[in-house]
């Protein structure tokens, strides 16, 4: 089975392949991870100049824009590359490419193609018609959790027979390692020592994490947040969160951005994963969290749940309730949930591997039902 992953996302000029896979992972970690499983990969990454490239036995070709700037110029284009690969599956990154998708499937009728979900909205209410015409080319449709694909569905832009996958967006590489080397190695410490990564933004919603973190230290007295953060547009509101707080007083630890690197040392160390996010596509920090063997407490959002098994490894709380927060805390603070066990469901469910074989088996499936309808 051979299969060609689109991605019609520009890189800039200046980023040749290296810094494309540096800057997004996802990219070749997922088109890696299908041919690991045993899936021949072409990868097919539109760009500003043209390259290719050979990686860990997936063929990846940047395939140069000159000429196409429209949305059906760029999905011929797409076509024409794909015309001499024989490839029996078409995978597309994003649900926000239907033009380019149509125009491709114009080419190649034959083909099936499967749609990815990457935190995608449904369009406004009056370009709905032409997207549900578009959205017909496709054999199937992937989200992390089938729930995301809710307003999809409610909108009318599937068919009734389109068949959905639940397959995580990614993974992670990281790996779980002795906590006591990593928190010498990075300082943190806390009975729990709770970790944040994420933007202080109002989606990531720290304000809401600070006062379940203040309504769980008098039955954590030990306990100690630490906040690893790239943006931080609310940072001002943060820091007076803090400073007006008494029970937070010495044991909110903002550390600012980090580099990656550093990120899996930092997970670690933690005994807590927290996240109030109200949305998210995926969730690419609780990822790596469990990888490490992190118990979570995170919101209760269509990725989380599919990633935590419903909160049967972790522990879920409605997002903006502080004091569900508080109480999911002393209940993950005084519950010790083996990091094995974490680990573990992590492997089954959410590692590349797993990711490859889920994709795998999406693939042969549309092709299968292309065959019984040619048939």
């Amino acid at each position: 089975m051979h299969v060609a992953q689109i991605n019609f996302v520009v890189p800039p000029l200046e980023w040749g392949p290296d810094e494309v896979f540096h800057h997004w992972p996802s990219l070749p970690n997922v088109a890696e991870a299908v041919c690991a499983s045993g899936t021949r990969v072409s990868v097919i990454q539109l760009a500003l100049r043209s390259e290719r490239v050979e990686r860990h036995g997936v063929d990846y070709r940047f395939a140069s824009i000159d000429g196409a700037k429209r949305p059906v110029d760029r999905g011929h284009l797409v076509a024409r590359l794909l015309e001499a690969l024989d490839v029996d599956v078409i995978h597309v990154n994003g649900l926000g490419f239907a033009e380019e998708t149509f125009a491709l499937a114009g080419h190649l009728p034959q083909v099936p193609i499967v749609l990815q979900d990457h935190a995608n909205r449904p369009p406004r209410w009056w370009r709905r018609p032409l997207w549900r015409r578009w959205y017909g080319v496709a054999s199937g449709v992937a989200f992390t959790a089938l729930e995301q694909a809710r307003p999809f569905i409610e909108a009318g832009l599937f068919g009734t027979s389109t068949p959905l996958f639940a397959i995580p967006e990614s993974s992670s590489h990281f790996t779980p390692g002795s906590q006591a080397q990593a928190r010498l190695a990075t300082g943190l410490y806390g009975d729990p020592c709770v970790l944040w990564v994420g933007h202080l933004n109002r989606n990531k919603d720290p304000l809401t994490m600070l006062e379940g973190i203040a309504q769980a230290v008098p039955h954590l007295p030990e306990l100690h947040l630490w906040c690893a953060f790239g943006s931080a547009p609310l940072m001002e509101d943060v820091r007076r969160c803090i400073d007006a707080d008494a029970r937070l007083a010495g044991r909110v630890h903002l550390m600012g951005k980090v580099a990656h690197a550093l990120v899996e040392s930092l997970m670690r160390a933690a005994d807590l994963y927290i996240s109030a996010s109200h949305v998210e596509g995926s969730g690419y920090a609780l990822l790596e969290a469990m990888a490490c063997g992190v118990r979570p407490v995170v919101t209760d959002i269509p990725s989380f749940r599919a990633f935590t098994a419903n909160g049967t490894v972790g522990h879920l709380w409605p997002r903006g309730d502080a004091s569900a927060l508080a109480a999911a805390l002393i209940r993950a603070g005084t519950n010790d949930l083996p990091r094995d066990r974490v680990r573990a469901h992590f492997d089954a469910s959410l590692s590349f591997d797993t990711v490859g074989r889920l994709w795998t088996r999406a693939y042969a499936q549309v092709i299968q039902q292309r065959w019984r309808r040619a048939s």
